[in-house]
């Protein structure tokens, strides 16, 4: 098949539909009608004599030779898209972008006071969206373009930019007076865990992991999927959570709390910024990302 034969929308759509494994998300992303996209991959299979994608539950799959192609036509589309942009310009004192993130609640309430108002001096026409993602679902979105950066203590999220924004680690949360306080010196720090009753927090799962690995989890009360719920749980019992100590300082500067540091396991941590090497020289999206390292990025 001769190069000429091709256009680039249908290699935009080749590289959409291996990204989302669907044909409709594909069409969605590219603002097109899903017949339409369906044309399209009927031209690309007869184009390329292969059925490329085959059906697979709700989505679709690539056929070997679609998974050859892949990675080829993402690489060839991203030099094109960093070519036109090259000569583009982002001014943020005039600019009208919208910019979407992931970030957890508890990276919502870590990060977006001081960036928002950071922004609106900086770049007081920009608007910013929250779209917390997934796990499996963060390096896709910042490949299609769906978010344009993430944020967090992210181990399963692979092929991505990264720079680290700040250290933490894990410590005890409990309200001020909890019973347990004081035989905590007598006790020894692993035998005074074991005498707590505790929450986890699924989103979070290297809290849950800690618990497995000091065998506390018939110590576990409460799962939730929230951090910012904790501090009237933990206030108003004797139930005691493990969470990042930069958050728990917050809770603690309100009164009423207390901070415990056991050498718990899994302790160190690294929340960090993520982008996709797709968009890495985007202007707007560029410019957010020194924008929020200069702000942030404290981390040795």
């Amino acid at each position: 098949m001769h190069i000429n034969a091709l256009d680039l929308n249908l290699l935009r759509l080749f590289d959409a539909i291996g990204r989302t494994r669907s044909v409709s998300r594909a069409a969605e992303l590219l603002d097109i009608t899903q017949p339409a996209a369906s044309q399209g991959l009927a031209r690309l299979r007869t184009l390329l004599h292969d059925p490329l994608f085959v059906r697979a539950g709700a989505g679709v799959r690539p056929t070997p030779k679609a998974e050859a192609l892949g990675s080829a036509v993402r690489e060839a589309l991203a030099i094109l898209e960093q070519a036109l942009n090259a000569q583009a310009s982002f001014d943020p004192a005039s600019a009208r972008q919208v910019f979407r993130l992931h970030l957890s609640d508890i990276g919502e309430a870590r990060f977006l006071p001081e960036l928002m108002a950071a922004l609106l001096r900086a770049a007081p026409g920009v608007r910013v969206e929250t779209m917390p993602l997934p796990a499996a679902e963060i390096a896709p979105a910042l490949d299609d373009g769906r978010i344009d950066l993430a944020f967090g203590f992210l181990p399963q999220v692979q092929g991505t930019e990264q720079v680290a924004l700040l250290r933490d680690r894990y410590i005890v949360l409990l309200r001020e007076g909890h019973p347990l306080l004081r035989t905590r010196r007598k006790a020894g720090d692993l035998q005074w865990l074991r005498e707590l009753e505790l929450v986890a927090v699924r989103t979070h799962s290297d809290t849950l992991r800690i618990l497995e690995l000091l065998q506390l989890q018939d110590r576990l009360r409460l799962t939730t999927h929230h951090f910012l719920v904790l501090p009237a749980i933990v206030r108003a019992t004797d139930l005691a959570v493990v969470m990042p100590r930069n958050i728990a300082l917050g809770f603690a500067e309100q009164g009423g709390y207390a901070l415990v540091e056991p050498a718990l396991p899994l302790a160190e941590f690294t929340v960090s910024l993520h982008w996709s090497r797709r968009h890495a020289s985007e202007p707007a999206r560029a410019w957010l990302r020194d924008f929020i390292v200069e702000l942030f990025g404290r981390a040795p």
